[in-house]
């Protein structure tokens, strides 16, 4: 009998620390999770300019996560006749799983269209500052004409870089972090040119005119690419939609073998591998037609 209760109070123990060190791991886990996740989602704000705490994101898209959930759930047992435990919670799990990066890539696909639409602009606020300096501007008032243009997000920018440097920053060290700010090629080579002329004393007027003739060229190009390819970007978004609207077709039309998927660990597994060849799928595509000049 002692021993049948020593053996009791050695598993109650050790049940107890296993679970000690899971509660324990998974804290560690979510707390680094959202260290890393406040810190990414801050970058990509300050990328878009967007003047809102990076928790809120975080917040946001746990609230996405449970509203999506809900709704998964609601349609479940609207659709389906016997509606079980396991069947909510496979929908749940699945409706939240896939809504909660939503508002990052929000953010990102921000930061795309912005930075997209700073290229377009970049070649004419080039030849406007090629204009000044030949009109007898210095380098710091051909950049401020064209931070007062209220031509956003390039105006935006600028108007950034020439706060810094009436704040005492180096037009230098101004012009650099602008360039690691918007993560942009073509800037950086404006930056770069810019920044030699003025160290060398180089003809900085024909070397920007240089520059809007290359980025002109490259906008055209990507342009034409875009054209090219926009028949393969469809076929993304139609493979990876096809799916799930066979699956909805099933739920009405063979309601009764479609609730099995949820009712048992093979269907279950089943519908985990087709969502992820399904992304992978939408993934490759995208890759194959995404063109970098």
């Amino acid at each position: 009998m002692n021993f049948t209760i020593l053996a009791s109070l050695c598993a109650g123990i050790a049940a107890t620390c296993t679970a000690l060190i899971f509660v324990e791991f998974i804290s560690a886990f979510s707390a680094r999770y959202r260290e890393r996740f406040i810190q990414e989602a801050s970058v990509e704000m300050d990328d878009v300019l967007l003047n809102m705490p990076p928790s809120k994101i975080l917040d946001i898209s746990f609230a996405i996560s449970a509203l999506c959930a809900a709704v998964a759930v609601m349609a479940v047992a609207f659709f389906v006749e016997n509606m079980t435990l396991t069947k909510g919670v496979v929908a749940a799990l699945l409706a939240g799983g896939a809504s909660f990066p939503g508002p990052r890539l929000l953010l990102r696909h921000l930061r795309k269209q912005r930075l997209t639409k700073f290229n377009e602009q970049l070649e004419d606020a080039l030849l406007s500052i090629s204009g000044s300096l030949k009109a007898g501007f210095s380098i710091n008032q051909a950049l401020e004409v064209v931070a007062n243009e209220n031509r956003k997000p390039l105006s935006s920018e600028f108007s950034l870089l020439m706060h810094e440097s009436h704040l005492g920053v180096s037009l230098d060290d101004a012009l650099d972090k602008m360039a690691a700010r918007l993560n942009c090629p073509d800037f950086e080579l404006v930056a770069i040119a810019i920044v030699t002329a003025r160290q060398t004393g180089g003809e900085l007027t024909s070397i920007l005119e240089r520059l809007a003739s290359v980025i002109r060229e490259r906008v055209r190009i990507t342009g034409r690419i875009r054209a090219l390819t926009a028949q393969g970007r469809m076929q993304a978004v139609i493979i990876g939609l096809m799916p799930w609207a066979l699956f909805i077709a099933m739920m009405y039309i063979a309601t009764d073998m479609m609730t099995n998927f949820f009712s048992s660990l093979p269907g279950i597994l089943c519908i985990i591998l087709v969502i992820v060849l399904d992304l992978a799928g939408f993934l490759l595509i995208r890759k194959i037609t995404s063109i970098d000049i």
